[in-house]
């Protein structure tokens, strides 16, 4: 997602999704736009905060909440202090976050920026999520978490913040103990007047400081003088998450709640059209209800586990889906149809990329190759199954437990769903049991609806919880791709033109088109177009052919195939022309001095460049290396492998990474490494097959994923070259798949181009 800077509503309805779907993008399309969309919650209220706490800052009045839009939208995103720092009596800080913490370290991570301005050791702050508001609305416009942008897109504003309230606190200060502003200093959240020996805190000058007008020349610290920003500070969330004190929405539970479990529809698009046992099941223990819903049936009762059985012993009678095609998943839709129609698509493509002149080059080439290449729908497959829960409550609102990476979006759909005023929709975004891109609007691949749909029936607060079988079921996917290659070879062996056909369908496209109007959906073709190497002529083009299937955001986006389609042909290139692909890479980033340094870097961490095969401890292995350019970042990779019983083990995996500037190092690595895993694992393992209309996998047992047996080794050496902040969370991925491939066919000669590796018969 990483041109996602001013999205303000998903595309308009299509004809093709379910209408679940078409509901949701009718509701979404106003979602963000609308004044209505702005909460007025206290935000002592939301976080239960007491009587002991103090706002820095007054909150803004109570009225109606057209007015109150309108007050808002007179004050640029993300610049009041009162929004976003809760100071307490005892000298508490609590940092209210545009972001949802899900394992990424955000939360730490503006605890050390807000905290090193405001001089408050990070370590001291609590971190909440808040709730809907203008004042989040800090990428542009728009607030999310998602596509690596949390941090570089917050960076200067939460710096700016910190020291806006630190020289508040001087101020008060200065006009309480009558004493220069400049005479006066800070420590850990006291001013401090060193001549006298007097101290006052944060949490006793606040109300003070509520009457101050806040200035806008603030001076920052000077990088060089750092305490908190470029240092590994442990993890706020640690011990919490380390004692099982953490609480997902998994765990939460309100009094009177009921479960429900949720059974839907084999085929997506179909409909529930009768239950036959109905009466006998409402009747088993503990069964509250039996519910139908779009294209699902549910159970509500006193317990999970209760309603589960209940729902699985319905019998139930679903709308057939249509017989073929791919406007909907017709009964015969299956992945490997799809694939074949990707691949025989005969349309004019639009001009993704164009440089030069590429039929020049190719007429006068030495040497000309062709190459397809594929990568499968991919689940995500996050720890935590997902759900929601929902209560109405007497005074006419809703509130909402839902864990997402857009709150306004889905305070403002839950608000359209359950037909109130966007003011009236309490919604908690609870800490994610991960990512990955899979918690955005995607339709019926969220619970949250059904959550809202069934309290409202029931009468009574209820929490709905998937089965890990429903979210393998429901889950968006990571859409199926396919590429056509071509490139043309002088007779020095240096590519001198590149071709790529892509075929197939972005999610940027699929949800945010009605913003992005432009016809080339950019998460198609991120990773293919723009690349850094100095090949002079190049003509990438792409074609949409939508999925019928809900596709989704996936760690990495279009990157995560499309580096492996793309890095794997250049080392197809480099055979072709007779190059050692190291080389190669170098030559064609001569004038890329950031580049080629990362290149350099992963040679030396890794010992020195050598493709192989060699021997190590009597095993054959090679490397292949990679380079990505994934959200503003630039990474290199190299990996080692061998092969096993016509099994890719992969011993060592070394990245050079450079993200401009960092705030936490540890996070960093932290980040990296667990990108190469999945990385690894797409790699390796993963693959969602479609057959007859129905998904294969139906559990981790049949969709196999990294295992720690093939967890190598990996090494991440972080370098920060100047250049503006780029994304953390997602860089890692992009490098891996190719990496590996690159090797695998310097160690057997065979060269992969349809992952994952294990559905290849691969042999030395």
């Amino acid at each position: 997602m990483d041109r996602l800077l001013t999205a303000a509503s998903p595309s308009p309805p299509s004809p093709r999704k379910d209408p679940l779907e078409l509901q949701i993008e009718a509701q979404s399309a106003i979602a963000l736009m609308k004044p209505e969309g702005v909460s007025n919650l206290s935000r002592r209220a939301f976080l239960g905060f007491g009587a002991s706490a103090l706002v820095l800052g007054a909150l803004l009045p109570s009225m109606p909440v057209r007015a109150q839009a309108a007050a808002a939208a007179a004050v640029k995103p993300g610049t009041r202090i009162p929004a976003f720092l809760v100071i307490g009596k005892d000298n508490a800080v609590t940092l209210l976050s545009p972001f949802v913490e899900g394992g990424q370290g955000i939360n730490t991570g503006l605890a050390q920026i807000v905290g090193e301005e405001l001089d408050v050791h990070p370590s001291r702050f609590t971190v909440e999520c808040a709730p809907p508001g203008p004042d989040y609305a800090v990428i542009n416009g728009l607030r999310m978490t998602g596509g690596s942008f949390s941090t570089r897109s917050s960076y200067p504003l939460m710096r700016r913040l910190g020291a806006t309230a630190r020289d508040l606190m001087i101020r008060a200060a200065s006009a309480k103990l009558k004493i220069k502003p400049q005479d006066l200093t800070t420590d850990d959240g006291f001013v401090v007047h060193a001549a006298s020996g007097k101290r006052l805190s944060y949490g006793e000058l606040a109300p003070a400081a509520l009457a101050l007008p806040p200035r806008d020349d603030v001076a920052l610290r000077d990088p060089a003088g750092f305490r908190y920003i470029r240092q590994p500070v442990a993890r706020l969330d640690v011990r919490a998450k380390s004692t099982g004190r953490a609480v997902y929405a998994i765990d939460q539970k309100l009094e009177g709640m009921l479960y429900a479990a949720v059974r839907h529809a084999p085929n997506q698009g179909t409909a529930v059209e009768a239950i036959a046992n109905e009466a006998e099941v409402t009747a088993m223990p503990g069964v509250h209800s039996v519910h139908t819903l779009p294209g699902a049936v549910a159970v509500a009762a006193d317990s999970w586990w209760r309603a589960r059985k209940a729902v699985e012993a319905l019998s139930v009678s679903w709308s057939a889906p249509a017989r073929s095609g791919f406007d909907t998943v017709a009964a015969d839709y299956a992945s490997d149809g799809l694939l074949a129609a990707l691949k025989s698509s005969r349309e004019a493509g639009l001009p993704a990329e164009a440089e030069g002149d590429a039929a020049a080059a190719f007429a006068k080439a030495a040497k000309v190759i062709e190459a397809e290449y594929d990568a499968p729908y991919l689940i995500h497959g996050q720890l935590e199954p997902p759900s929601s829960m929902a209560r109405f409550n007497p005074d006419g609102t809703l509130e909402l437990w839902a864990p997402n990476q857009m709150p306004e979006l889905f305070q403002s759909v839950a608000a359209q769903a359950a037909g109130l005023a966007p003011e009236k929709v309490i919604l908690h975004s609870p800490m994610l049991g991960g990512f990955f891109g899979r918690h955005f609007l995607y339709g019926s691949a969220n619970p949250f609806l059904q959550a809202i749909q069934l309290a409202k029936a029931a009468g009574r607060p209820v929490k709905v919880l998937w089965s890990r079988e429903e979210e393998f079921r429901m889950d968006a996917l990571r859409p199926l791709s396919f590429s056509r290659f071509r490139a043309a070879i002088g007779a020095d062996g240096r590519p001198t033109a590149i071709q790529a056909r892509t075929v197939g369908e972005g999610p940027l496209g699929r949800w945010f088109g009605a913003v992005f109007k432009d016809p080339v959906d950019s998460s198609a073709v991120e990773g293919i177009t723009e690349k850094p190497y100095a090949i002079p002529n190049r003509r990438m083009e792409y074609v949409k052919f939508p999925h019928p299937v809900t596709i989704a955001f996936w760690r990495s986006v279009g990157h995560s195939m499309n580096d492996f389609f793309y890095e794997g042909f250049l080392d197809e290139i480099a055979d072709a022309g007779g190059q050692d692909p190291f080389a190669l890479r170098m030559e064609l980033l001569k004038d890329k001095l950031r580049h080629r340094k990362l290149l350099e870097t992963v040679a030396a961490m890794s010992g020195g460049w050598k493709r192989g095969p060699y021997e190590v401890d009597g095993m054959r292995r090679a490397r292949g290396v990679s380079m990505a350019s994934p959200f503003g970042s630039e990474t290199a990779t190299i990996a080692e492998v061998s092969v096993q019983g016509g099994e890719t083990q992969v011993h060592t995996v070394w990245v050079a990474f450079d993200p401009g500037s960092i705030v936490n190092p540890a996070i960093v690595k932290s980040q990296v490494e667990s990108a190469v895993a999945l990385g690894l694992s797409a790699t390796l393992f993963e693959e969602l097959v479609y057959k007859d209309g129905v998904r294969q996998s139906h559990n981790f047992d049949d969709y196999p994923i990294l295992s720690r047996r093939s967890m190598p080794a990996v090494h991440v050496e972080i370098l920060e070259s100047g250049a503006p902040m780029g994304g953390v969370g997602e860089p890692g991925l992009p490098g891996v798949p190719p990496a590996v491939v690159n090797a695998v066919a310097a160690l057997t000669g065979q060269r992969i181009r349809s992952l994952p590796l294990a559905k290849n018969k691969i042999g030395v």
